[in-house]
């Protein structure tokens, strides 16, 4: 037992001696330098800095140009209609809606993978020309989503001369349309689902208030009966097919 604790020992002074020394930590450095010898390397290092600041409005670009709005919104009026405070958590309801946008994008996603990402990595194209190919399957979306009158809204409210074909229709004109669109769809959406739990609501409320059942929140009876009513209808089947249906 002596000799192994003093083997033990042996091999902990090591550790202990590099322990009390000082901690020291790396330094890294990030120069840009040989703007003059090598303008090659400024300007790859521009691009990182310009690709790090597309990556910083990513979820900006997926929310916005994507069926994301859409259903994520109709989600959340799907719970509060259910009078469900909690369930889906919003995890599951941003996963849901994040999992259906690549499904429903998933044809936009192909073409630009087709048409942009393989032809630049390989050579074909410049970066420019990446940059208009993968922004082009976008813009088909946005357009076949996006009602004709935001469209016109935005056109009159930025004073630009009217487009003679889509094609003439500017980008930061299409996405708040597109947006504007997504969000009248969506609240019609969320309505039609909230009038048959609303009925239910209204149905306790009328029965309890009659049986003089005062202080019983109609809330607590009516939830049960919601639910059962999601559960047989196969909700979850009408709505999630309901909604990939509504993108043309």
């Amino acid at each position: 037992m002596k000799k192994a604790i003093l083997t033990l020992a042996f091999l902990m002074i090591p550790v202990l001696a590099s322990a009390a020394d000082p901690l020291t930590l790396p330094s890294v450095s990030l120069t840009l330098g040989g703007g003059q010898n090598n303008p090659q390397g400024l300007a790859t290092a521009i691009q990182i800095i310009i690709l790090l600041t597309v990556l910083t409005l990513a979820p900006a670009i997926l929310l916005m140009m994507t069926s994301f709005t859409r259903l994520v919104i109709v989600f959340s009026i799907l719970r509060q209609a259910l009078g469900v405070q909690q369930s889906p958590p919003n995890q599951v309801i941003i996963g849901l809606a994040l999992f259906l946008t690549f499904f429903i994008m998933s044809p936009a996603l192909n073409k630009i993978n087709e048409q942009a990402i393989k032809p630049y990595m390989q050579g074909a194209m410049t970066q420019d020309v990446a940059l208009t190919n993968a922004l082009n399957p976008l813009r088909e979306f946005m357009l076949r989503n996006t009602r004709e009158k935001d469209i016109e809204l935005f056109i009159k409210l930025s004073k630009s001369p009217a487009p003679r074909t889509k094609a003439d229709i500017s980008t930061m004109t299409l996405i708040p349309a597109f947006v504007t669109s997504e969000l009248k769809t969506a609240f019609q959406i969320g309505f039609l689902i909230y009038l048959p739990f609303l009925v239910i609501d209204m149905v306790v409320a009328s029965v309890l208030m009659s049986m003089g059942m005062m202080m019983l929140p109609p809330v607590m009876i009516s939830l049960p009966f919601k639910l059962m009513l999601f559960v047989l209808v196969d909700g979850w089947y009408l709505l999630v097919g309901s909604l990939v249906q509504s993108f043309s």
